[in-house]
């Protein structure tokens, strides 16, 4: 059986979630995880990329930014 990463249809449609580490992009057909909040979309790949260019500048996960250990 073949199977299709969501991710190869950057289309969408996508959602935008956050934790209190971060973003992440998100197909809208799968089960959103627990933790994790819609903040933006459904929307095509493209514009969820835009939207996290506009308001994510840094990689580093909160709990590492805030000096937390693991």
């Amino acid at each position: 059986m073949e199977q299709s990463n969501p991710f190869d249809r950057p289309q969408g449609p996508f959602f935008i979630l956050q934790n209190r580490q971060g973003y992440s992009l998100w197909p809208a057909h799968c089960a959103q995880p627990a933790g994790w909040q819609q903040v933006f979309g459904p929307a095509a790949q493209a514009a969820c990329n835009e939207w996290l260019a506009e308001r994510w500048q840094t990689l580093t996960p909160g709990n590492f930014a805030a000096g937390e250990e693991q």
